[in-house]
């Protein structure tokens, strides 16, 4: 079990290690805007990406993936059903699935959408404040479209409550990352301000989760492994970046070329 950040630091670099040697393939089932960014940031991390979507055979893809990741920013209902279809074969082979509720609570779509995946039992849910506070049910949510209007920390109780109902684990990411499965709560601190100004970066987020659930049966230790060593190349692609741009290819650049040592250093435990 994770308890100390000595513990989280090694059992990080050792996830990453043993996800880099297994090259897990990756079904996303992702949006337009994420597709690249997802794509370029599991082959950097060291995973295989597959972009899959057409119903006719999400679910042979599955059976021979070793994770699913489900992003559901820009929704069509012909893509909903490959969802669904992608989800029960995910269940049916016992692979994981991740599922990026993008902009839950901004629209009735996106409401239903999630309603008919969470029954499907996704092993991980990772988004925004606002977007984990909306599939939570959370009172006075106010998503700015598909942009966080609430902090992880008005998030935490609610993030709790819905992963001891779903049973899952629940990352609600922020300026502090929440990451919890109902009784274990990892809160980490690294990241920069600029993976805000990079489109899609919190949905490549989501594909490299799925990379790390796919070489563990811990879902929660996956979960706290990709959050960590993402939050630390935020940091450390800021530090070569002159904007967005730049910060892009340094952030890229900075995934394919972290190592253990660099988590031990740079890795941050809130209280």
């Amino acid at each position: 079990m994770i308890r100390t950040q000595a513990d989280i630091a090694a059992q990080t670099g050792k996830l990453l290690a043993q996800m880099r040697r297994a090259r897990p393939l990756v079904h996303n089932i992702a949006n337009y805007v994420s597709m690249d960014i997802a794509a370029n940031a599991l082959l950097a991390i060291g995973a295989s990406p597959a972009m899959v979507h057409a119903r006719e055979e999400v679910a042979e893809f599955v059976s021979f993936s070793g994770a699913l990741v489900v992003n559901i920013g820009t929704l069509s209902t012909p893509w909903i059903e490959s969802m669904k279809l992608a989800a029960e074969a995910a269940v049916a082979h016992h692979k994981p699935w991740v599922l990026d509720p993008v902009g839950a609570g901004a629209t009735r779509l996106r409401n239903e959408a999630v309603a008919a995946l969470l029954p499907h039992r996704p092993a991980i849910i990772r988004g925004n404040a606002s977007e984990i506070m909306a599939v939570a049910g959370g009172v006075g949510v106010a998503p700015k479209g598909v942009d966080s209007a609430n902090t992880t920390e008005e998030a935490t109780a609610l993030a709790v409550s819905l992963a001891t109902h779903q049973r899952c684990v629940v990352i609600a990411t922020g300026a502090i990352d929440v990451i919890t499965d109902g009784k274990r709560v990892v809160k980490l601190a690294n990241g920069s301000p600029m993976m805000t100004k990079v489109t899609a970066l919190g949905c490549a987020l989501s594909a490299v989760t799925g990379a790390f659930a796919a070489v563990t049966g811990d879902a929660f230790e996956a979960s706290v492994a990709a959050v960590a060593v993402y939050g630390i190349v935020g940091e450390l692609a800021a530090e070569h970046a002159a904007g967005p741009g730049s910060y892009r290819v340094a952030f890229l650049d900075r995934l394919a070329s972290i190592e253990a040592r660099h988590i031990e250093q740079h890795l941050k435990v809130a209280g």
